[in-house]
């Protein structure tokens, strides 16, 4: 499924299964929006934050990578969860995470309707993202991936067993780009 606009699902959800408790006057209580590519292990997030001025906004962030090709029953699952979320803390006004509101809710709109199921985690596929760099322990000679250099770095093992937990230099690690030692990596 390609990425498809969210704001109708939203509204058809909240009509179905809030009551339209998500909406004040008309307007969406909660701004949802696609990920900018960023959110790899998790399907959706529902946050909130307050200005200086005291005013709450909410906001739903559904992930590109995670949700972009699955089929339409896992995007409206995590809008539907994420919605929940924002039903407790706007209308129930309960600071919970998935607590005893938020699982009757869940049971309550998976009990309605077979046409997704909404849980607690998803079981998504996640694409694991290639590392940059491999770090090298010059003493043990084991192998860590890493996204990116970790200055002063040391092999944990080695300072455990050779210098009692302490860093020590001699334990550095030696970083090479993944693609250099990838066929020996695995």
């Amino acid at each position: 499924m390609s990425l498809i606009p969210v704001l109708p699902l939203y509204l058809q959800l909240n009509r179905e299964y809030f009551q339209n408790s998500l909406l004040e006057k008309g307007v969406p209580r909660v701004s949802v929006r696609w990920s900018d590519g960023r959110m790899r292990t998790t399907a959706g997030m529902y946050k909130t934050k307050t200005n200086f001025f005291g005013v709450k906004t909410s906001e739903i962030i559904l992930s590109k990578p995670v949700l972009e090709f699955l089929p339409k029953k896992a995007l409206m699952s995590t809008l539907c969860h994420e919605m929940i979320h924002a039903w407790v803390d706007l209308v129930l006004k309960v600071d919970e995470s998935h607590g005893s509101n938020f699982q009757k809710r869940m049971a309550e709109i998976n009990s309605f309707q077979s046409d997704f199921q909404v849980t607690v985690r998803h079981s998504f596929p996640l694409t694991k993202k290639i590392p940059k760099w491999v770090a090298t322990c010059p003493s043990c000679k084991r192998r860590f991936p890493y996204r990116r250099i970790v200055k002063g770095a040391a092999c944990r093992n080695c300072c455990n067993d050779f210098f009692g937990g302490r860093w020590d230099k001699k334990c550095l690690l030696i970083y090479k780009p993944f693609s250099s030692v990838c066929s020996n990596y695995f």
